[in-house]
This record gives structure tokens, C-alpha cells and sequence, in this order.
């Protein structure tokens, strides 16, 4: 089966790992034929880094390594069973995409959305005759570690397209569960208001970004506080999520707290940009003790 991942960023180059070590044949498409080139040797360090702790040996990381192509244009997604977009989380540049894409796949092509909040049939509306096979397929930061995957139905998908891509989530190791299209669908709309507390917490100047992360991880069980959560999720897309969700619903608990977007515009990130509400020696590079930020 020839699966195309669109988008070579970090949730793209994971994604494009968790298929290809599950036997998958593999295109790796961004414009920027960098950006893939950098992401496959993002994959190839994961793959050493599985051989050195015991979780797969040489052999199978040089054949998934054969399984992966890279590419700079869309074409390459000819003939692909399934593609999977992960590009940014701005709901014009996926349209654009679904248009083009419309021109090369063939008709009972399946594509998969990886948005996090962005309403899908929205997205579907610039292919119509294809929003039978169109969803949501959510993967989860880091991808190549997260067992969850939202499948997410519009109310035009159809039956034999969720129960494909959920046999392929099985193969590739993952946990799929099949939920409705709505605002945040299940994860975000719970976590993306509690990051967004925590950052109210931090701003009203009740608790350290570090005491507001111990104490839900002592408190409420937690494996990762929510502010680390929104580093490593990156605050930008934590902004974007909140945004679409209040678009869509209105709802006041999702509106976004001003000191996220002070952070974001300053360009604050998380561990991408290598400083959020804690500070990292480069980007995506281990904590920095003591970094946290302090609001002067």
C-alpha cells in the first residue's frame, strides 16, 4: 500500500516514522525540499536511537528506512491509497491543498486530516465529490510515541473509509478510537482549556510555571504538566487551537488568555523556538534548570 504523508514538519516526519516501521511504502512530501531532507534525518536518529535501546535491530531500521521517498511535489502522491496532510493549521492553506490534490489522486483515494481543531467538513468543502473519503486522522506529539489516533467522521464520510483507516492505525501499532467532528474533538477539548487556566494561574501570579506543573502532576496524576504539555505542543498551535474551538463554538471558556498570544508574538514557542514557559538549550533540545519564564 502506498501511503503519501503531505507536510515534513515534526508531526510529519513522525507520522511518516510510525508507517513506514509498519511495513508501509512511504512519500514524504514538502515543498521545501530541505525541510523533508531534515525531517528524514530527524527519522533516521529516531531509528538509531530505537536500535540502541533494544526496540529494533539494524535490519528492520535499514528496511524501513527503504520504505521512505522524499519529495517536493504533490504529484508524487499519485497513486497513494491514502494520503495523509499535516501541514500548519490554517484552514486556507488545507483548502488550497485539497484542490490540488483533487487533480492528481485517484477517486476512491482516502485522505486523512491531521488538524487538531479545524472543523473537517469545512475543510471537505473544497473537494465535495470527495467528502465521502475525507476525515480527520489526529496523531498525537510525539507521534512516534503517542499510541492515541482520533479518526474523526464528518457527517459525510463514509463507514467503509473509518474502518480502513482504523485497520491501518492497528497495523502501525496505534490506538484509534472513532469520534464525531466537533470543536477540539475529544483530547483537545478537554486539555486545550486546562493549558489555558494554567497560563490564567501563571498570570494572575498564583504559581511558577514549575509549581503549577508539579502540582497537577502530584495533585491530578498527570505524567507532564500542562505548561510543559503546551512546549512541547508548541504555544502557537496551542493559539491556533483555541482560536478555531471559539470560532466555532463561541464559547468563552475557549478564548484565548492574552498572555499566550503576548507569548506567541514575542516568539515564545515552547521547545521549537527553544524558549515558552521554559527554556531549552536549542530547539527541541533537553530543559534548561531553572529556565522558566518570569513576567517582568
Amino acid at each position: 500500500m502506498k501511503i503519501s504523508v503531505i507536510g515534513a514538519g515534526v508531526m510529519g516526519a513522525r507520522v511518516t516514522e510510525v508507517l513506514i516501521k509498519g511495513g508501509h511504502d512511504v512519500v514524504m512530501i514538502d515543498t521545501n525540499r530541505d525541510h523533508a531532507t531534515g525531517s528524514l534525518n530527524r527519522i533516521v536518529a529516531d531509528l538509531a536511537i530505537g536500535i540502541e535501546k533494544g526496540k529494533l535491530t539494524k535490519e528492520e531500521s535499514d528496511a524501513a528506512l527503504a520504505r521512505i521517498t522524499i519529495s517536493n511535489m504533490c504529484s508524487d502522491a499519485a497513486g497513494s491509497t491514502l494520503v495523509l496532510e499535516c501541514i500548519n493549521e490554517h484552514l486556507d492553506d488545507k483548502v488550497t491543498l485539497l484542490k490540488q490534490l483533487d487533480t492528481i489522486l485517484d477517486e476512491d483515494c482516502i485522505i486523512g486530516t491531521n488538524t487538531s481543531a479545524l472543523p473537517i467538513s469545512e475543510i471537505a468543502r473544497a473537494v465535495p465529490h470527495r467528502a465521502d473519503h475525507i476525515l480527520g486522522v489526529h496523531f498525537f506529539n510525539p507521534a512516534h510515541i503517542m499510541k492515541l489516533v482520533e479518526i474523526t467522521r464528518t457527517i459525510s464520510t463514509d463507514q467503509s473509509v473509518i474502518d480502513t483507516v482504523v485497520d491501518i492505525m492497528k497495523g502501525v501499532d496505534k490506538h484509534p478510537i472513532v469520534v464525531n467532528e466537533g470543536a477540539g474533538f475529544v483530547v483537545n477539548r478537554i486539555l486545550i482549556p486546562e493549558i489555558n487556566e494554567a497560563i490564567g494561574i501563571y498570570a494572575d501570579n498564583i504559581a511558577s510555571p514549575s509549581d503549577i506543573d508539579r502540582a497537577m502532576q502530584l495533585g491530578a496524576g498527570m505524567k507532564v504538566g500542562p505548561l510543559h504539555t503546551a512546549d512541547l505542543v508548541g504555544l502557537d498551535d496551542i493559539l491556533s487551537d483555541l482560536s478555531n474551538m471559539y470560532e466555532e463554538t463561541g464559547d468563552p471558556k475557549y478564548h484565548p488568555h492574552p498572555l499566550l498570544r503576548k507569548m506567541v508574538r514575542a516568539g515564545l514557542l515552547g521547545q521549537k523556538s527553544g524558549r515558552g514557559f521554559f527554556t531549552y538549550k536549542y530547539p527541541f533540545g533537553p530543559e534548561v534548570p531553572g529556565g522558566e519564564l518570569k513576567i517582568k
